[in-house]
């Protein structure tokens, strides 16, 4: 049976920090090398009429993988190929309007070099990330981003670890610059993360989750109190909108608006809710965001929220429970 190894608190921290100073300072290297194939390469991404292919083989396949997904979550089309898949019929994929990134440290992967004549027969342009710019990808790429770096963090600078951090990171900033050159906003963000938590705050409108028809707590000004309650206890919003002849809201009566009035008279059997309402409740468009009415809420320390129309007319309600519910917030 294996020993159970207690691992030197002070060599793992030691140990740690040597790896971030290694990394940290290939990353400020690289980023003192960027040069105009950085802006070639970026105008190539722009211009690319049908979608970015990510390619690479190994650790390289791994960083390739997430830059393709991070490229097309920033407003490039783009997915991953693996390469040595590519060789077996992937490479299908692949349309004479793409544009093809290939990650190989080395420069002598064979399956991408396989990946490059077939690139040249298609005339599809192919963006080499190497770290080796005298290798056969990088001299034959239409474009070399170099990613060399002085050594790895692995101590027997075997294992790919600096080399694969500064993939990456080269990769977000192709990725950032294509996103800020297109003006791709929160919103266009948001469109291909509808499942997320931006997502939701930013697809979601009121009118998506508000109360309305006979889910409304709803009473009339002349409504005596013990009524009110009624129709607060059957509806579940901890309040009542008081409404005119017109159906326009005029106030709310809350739970909190119940102990006040209880507070101040006692005996509230022969009230009406006017009493003790809260006038002018606060309203929102249904066409407002949803994330608007919970700042909305939070703003003025209240839970519940009126929707009408540009008349005044009443058309739904919102409680800050619906919000969490829809995991708006």
């Amino acid at each position: 049976m294996r020993a159970f190894i207690t691992p030197d608190p002070k060599r793992v921290i030691a140990s740690a920090q040597r790896t971030f100073d290694i990394e940290t300072h290939a990353l400020q290297e690289l980023r003192g090398r960027l040069n105009d194939n950085l802006v070639k390469a970026v105008g190539l991404l722009l211009n690319c009429k049908g979608r970015v292919v990510v390619t690479g083989i190994g650790k390289s396949g791994h960083i390739a993988r997430k830059i393709a997904a991070t490229l097309a979550s920033t407003g490039t089309p783009a997915f991953f190929m693996h390469a040595a898949e590519a060789l077996h019929g992937d490479l299908g994929m692949i349309t004479e309007d793409d544009l093809v990134i290939a990650l190989s440290y080395s420069g002598k992967a064979q399956e991408l070099i396989t990946v490059l004549t077939v690139t040249r027969r298609l005339g599809i342009k192919l963006i080499a990330m190497t770290g080796n710019d005298q290798s056969e990808l990088a001299q034959s790429a239409d474009l070399h981003l170099d990613v060399h770096i002085e050594q790895e963090a692995c101590p027997l600078n075997l294992a790919p670890t600096t080399s694969t951090t500064a993939c990456l990171v080269l990769g977000d900033a192709l990725a950032v610059a294509c996103l800020e050159a297109r003006g791709f906003s929160a919103e266009d963000f948001a469109r291909s993360h509808p499942g997320g938590a931006l997502g939701k705050q930013l697809l979601t409108f009121v009118r998506d989750v508000m109360r309305q028809g006979d889910a409304l707590p709803i009473v009339h000004t002349d409504t005596l109190v013990t009524d009110a309650l009624a129709e607060m206890s059957a509806k579940g919003m901890g309040m009542t909108i008081v409404v005119d002849a017109q159906r326009h809201p005029v106030g709310i009566f809350t739970d909190g608006d119940l102990r006040r009035l209880i507070a101040k008279q006692g005996d509230i059997r022969q009230a009406t809710v006017t009493v003790g309402m809260t006038p002018s409740p606060r309203q929102i468009s249904a066409n407002a965001l949803a994330i608007e009415a919970a700042r909305m809420m939070d703003d003025n320390r209240i839970h519940q929220v009126l929707i009408t129309d540009q008349q005044g007319q009443l058309l739904g309600a919102l409680h800050m429970h619906d919000l969490l519910a829809a995991k708006v917030i």
